[in-house]
């Protein structure tokens, strides 16, 4: 606990003005408040015998004053003080987004997208909150307590210790349910991070949701979900309602307590009318701080819960990032050798046993074999989106672990399959490409994607919006928009990752038109399923349970009578069916 509110000081360093400013403005303001009862008990006993009306009303002038004195300052905490917490609260999100993008595909692999997003929403939202209760609050809380009880002691002190026998049963019931309640609250958060990932899920599959007609299955799975949110949620509460309740009755015990001893002693002439006035406020100041404490008791178990998250987070190591001395890679040539290289997902389940490869500069290799054989594993460990369990790999002779990642992946560009596109504009998805190129830059990059014509046709031209995930296009032109992003960056070598498999065949000639003028003077490898697109290539490596089974050019792989022939065998009719059913 203690490590943890030191990590949470240090991101006060920065706003220390700010945090001085909120702070000495919220004592002076718990120090007039002090002040009010005793200025009470002076005017009941000294000022209002004396009958004399101007001075009693210079005196609730200057009252007046005061009271606009300690608005003022309440004003200050209240606008500045959250300032301070909105302010940490940025840059811990900051700080958050800058460690999510360091972490590798290994991480996401493990992660759902809600529980993501609650850790950069939800949880600092409470700690904001935290940061800005938090060191006033105990301060104040603090200072407030004694100085009551001071006052309490100076006005009467047999009626002051009364009072103070009662303070152990509040101390009791904070220690109590402040636990209970990180505990609670943390669990809580957990719900909020799978609420947000059912969520998720559902808005980005909903087209197969309902073409499944699974709307009811979706509306169960999240009635669960948010079933369990409303239990843990009520548990909170009920902690929190024992704790509000007990802290109440304690209160109001005191008071009656004090007012039944305070008779006894003004009775007996011992203490003033004004003095036993004085000393209810003074006991209504002296128990405030106990409602502060609720609050914090309410408040400081949801901000330390997510803290607690945050940390975790943070502490959450890459498992791909710059070695030591590594070195800015230039511009490469694509000269790229695999030397023995293993690799698996999952410990003790190797996907690749010793993979070595030799590519030259500009040569196009495409990677064929059945499902799970490994081939874009291959492919995904050359920009480390992985770590090679041991081997090497090489590009231009030097091994990726000694570049920086960003100077090897600014060398590599990628098409996928399922191309992924951002919810702006066309003119914004190409240029992610180069987030620096000009507008002819970009307007030569979606002619050399052959995109031109759809531009043209667009009222709103390369400004046309294209929705999440690029939904207001169909296949083949979001194939063309990563194309373009692609020509924009001009990487040397170039990655296809099965670029064309989904789409029909008359699109897919087409789209092969374009890559093939793309992966001109490229190193280009492509992960294919469909032979017939790849029999151009310089060379067809043939994957096979993690290993090279079998490489060399189509003729010659034809030729050899081994696993490329069979698959090519097994597919022959499938293209050929193909060809010929237009005609049918």
């Amino acid at each position: 606990m203690t490590d943890l509110l030191k990590r949470f000081a240090a991101y006060y360093r920065p706003h220390l003005k700010l945090f001085l400013l909120d702070f000495w403005c919220a004592v002076a303001a718990g120090l007039l408040e002090l002040a009010f009862p005793l200025a009470v008990m002076l005017f009941v006993d000294h000022l209002l015998p004396t009958g004399e009306w101007g001075l009693i009303v210079l005196a609730m002038a200057g009252l007046f004053a005061t009271y606009l004195v300690s608005g003022g300052l309440q004003a200050v905490v209240v606008y500045w003080g959250h300032m301070l917490g909105i302010d940490i609260e940025t840059e811990m999100r900051r700080k958050a987004f800058d460690h999510l993008q360091k972490l590798s595909f290994g991480f996401f692999d493990n992660q759902k997208t809600g529980h993501l997003v609650a850790r950069l929403t939800k949880d600092l939202e409470e700690i904001g909150e935290v940061a800005h209760h938090g060191p006033e609050d105990v301060f104040i809380a603090i200072m407030t307590l004694l100085g009551a009880f001071a006052l309490m002691l100076w006005v009467h002190a047999p009626l002051a210790l009364i009072t103070a026998l009662i303070v152990p049963l509040i101390a009791w019931v904070t220690a109590r349910y402040g636990g209970r309640m990180t505990a609670t609250w943390h669990a809580l958060y957990g719900g909020v991070a799978r609420f947000n990932a059912r969520i998720e899920e559902n808005v980005g599959g909903i087209r197969v949701v309902q073409a499944f007609a699974n709307e009811d299955h979706e509306r169960r799975l999240f009635a669960q979900d948010n079933r369990a949110y409303r239990d843990t949620k009520l548990q909170a509460y009920k902690v929190m309602a024992a704790s509000t309740t007990l802290s109440y009755l304690a209160m109001r015990l005191v008071q009656i307590v004090v007012m039944l001893a305070g008779s006894f002693f003004v009775i007996r002439g011992e203490l003033s009318a004004g003095g036993f006035v004085g000393f209810l406020l003074l006991v209504n100041v002296f128990f405030r701080p106990i409602d502060k404490i609720n609050a914090v008791i309410e408040t400081y178990p949801k901000g330390f819960a997510g803290f607690q998250r945050y940390v975790q987070f943070l502490a959450t190591r890459p498992d791909i990032d710059d070695r030591e001395g590594a070195v800015d890679a230039g511009l490469l040539r694509g000269a790229i050798r695999y030397d023995d290289v293993r690799f698996g997902y999952v410990p003790d389940r190797p996907v690749l046993r010793g993979i070595s490869l030799t590519i030259a500069p500009g040569e196009t290799v495409a990677f064929v074999g059945p499902s799970g054989s490994g081939k874009t594993t291959i492919c995904s460990l050359l920009p480390r989106f992985y770590e090679a369990d041991s081997g090497a790999i090489a590009i231009d002779g030097i091994d990726i672990r000694d570049m920086t990642l960003r100077s090897l992946r600014r060398n590599i560009g990628i098409v996928q399959q399922d191309v992924f596109l951002f919810a702006g504009t066309i003119r914004e998805n190409v240029a992610y490409g180069r987030l620096d190129a000009g507008e002819d830059e970009i307007r030569e990059a979606v002619r050399r994607a052959r995109l031109d014509d759809l531009i043209a046709a667009l009222p709103e031209g390369l400004d046309t919006v294209i929705g999440e995930r690029g939904v207001k296009l169909s296949g083949g032109q979001k194939q063309r928009l990563a194309i373009a992003r692609i020509f924009l960056r001009n990487p040397p070598i170039l990655i296809l990752d099965e670029a064309t498999s989904a789409l029909d065949t008359e699109t897919e000639r087409a789209i092969q038109q374009s890559l093939g003028e793309l992966s001109q003077g490229r190193t280009t490898l492509v992960i294919a399923h469909r032979l017939a697109t790849i029999a151009h290539a310089d060379r067809i490596v043939v994957v096979q349970n993690g290993r090279v089974a079998e490489e060399g050019r189509h003729a010659e792989l034809l030729a050899s009578n081994g696993l490329y022939r069979r698959l090519h065998a097994v597919q022959a009719p499938a293209a050929a069916e193909t060809t010929l059913s237009p005609a049918q």
